[in-house]
């Protein structure tokens, strides 16, 4: 087991999860975020937390001293609203991920992992909600999301380059939908299960049963649970995989299927208003992951049912908690 390890987004929501699961299993964590310490997702007595820019040269080649692998899952990011508005902000994320290789090459990391994303891949390949599943290879020809997912794809060359040239051990796993508990639920970066949460929620509370679905609710996603991304990135990290992989669900619903089932763990239903206007993303996207069980002799299992009521419960009792 390495000795140190440094996560960069460590505030994060996918960062929190991955710094708990370090700790519990004996790892000596440095966690590093550019967020102020109460606007974490969850701060970890155990860990040495640091508040610090990495997009910065020299704050990246600080917190890279001393450390043998990085998990660089630092971004500026968020659901379609978000990277659909913010596509320099989105962009500029690169600068994280090229500072921490830098840093890594010098300071002789033994591991870098880069968490990249699903819309790198090309826009052509998800026009209809009853996509295909995505591989690997449907990447190329690039005509990624604009902005974010560009970033994304350019930081994933920049990986490999860096393995090819310095020697830098890198692996790259392109999430899909990540979602659970402690994340963002409000505020225009969350993603389609908190928002839905968020609104099927505050239904029950508030009483009001009318709730907004951005687009006619047909276009379909997979979403993976936080559980089997924290595990499927330790194994990724752990293995010979050079190329990057998926690493996401297989288990394709449409937006209004997910409302369906946020209806039926809260025992309620909903009045749906479609804005046909708002930022919808593309119109399908599914994981292949013939690569992951190839490799791996594994992928996210964790169904979107069982995964969806942690997460309701969960945004439920956050909103209760802030009308107290």
């Amino acid at each position: 087991m390495s000795s140190k390890i440094l996560v960069g987004g460590a505030g994060g929501f996918i960062g929190g999860h991955l710094v708990a699961k370090l700790l519990e299993q004996g790892f000596d964590v440095r966690a590093v975020d550019v967020k102020p310490f109460d606007r974490w997702y969850q701060v970890h007595p155990d860990a040495e937390s640091r508040v610090g820019d990495l997009s910065l040269l020299d704050v990246a080649f600080e917190s890279a001293r001393g450390v043998d692998e990085i998990y660089n899952l630092a971004c500026d990011m968020g659901g379609m609203g978000f990277i659909e508005n913010n596509k320099a902000l989105c962009m500029l994320s690169v600068l994280v991920n090229t500072h921490l290789l830098m840093a890594a090459r010098d300071h002789e990391v033994q591991r870098f992992f880069y968490s990249s994303s699903a819309c790198v891949y090309a826009a052509d390949k998800q026009t209809n909600p009853d996509i295909v599943p995505l591989s690997e290879a449907d990447a190329y020809p690039a005509m990624p999301e604009d902005g974010y997912g560009w970033e994304k794809l350019f930081s994933e060359r920049m990986c490999r380059h860096f393995s090819e040239d310095y020697g830098l051990v890198t692996r790259v796993a392109r999430y899909h939908n990540v979602y659970g508990p402690y994340g963002t639920y409000d505020g225009g970066r969350e993603k389609a299960p908190a928002a839905i949460s968020r609104k099927v929620a505050n239904a029950v509370i508030t009483g009001d049963p009318k709730i907004e679905i951005w687009g006619d609710g047909e276009q379909s996603r997979s979403f993976m649970y936080i559980d089997d991304c924290v595990k499927g990135t330790q194994m990724i990290m752990g293995s010979d995989i050079t190329e990057p992989i998926n690493l996401g669900s297989d288990e394709l619903v449409t937006i209004n299927g997910l409302v369906d089932l946020v209806e039926d763990i809260a025992g309620t239903t909903v009045e749906r208003e479609y804005n046909l206007s708002a930022p919808q993303g593309v119109r399908g996207r599914n994981s292949d992951n013939t690569l992951i069980l190839e490799k791996l002799g594994w992928e996210p299992s964790i169904s979107l049912r069982d995964g969806m009521s942690e997460t309701y419960k969960w945004i439920y009792g956050q909103l209760l908690e802030q009308r107290s």
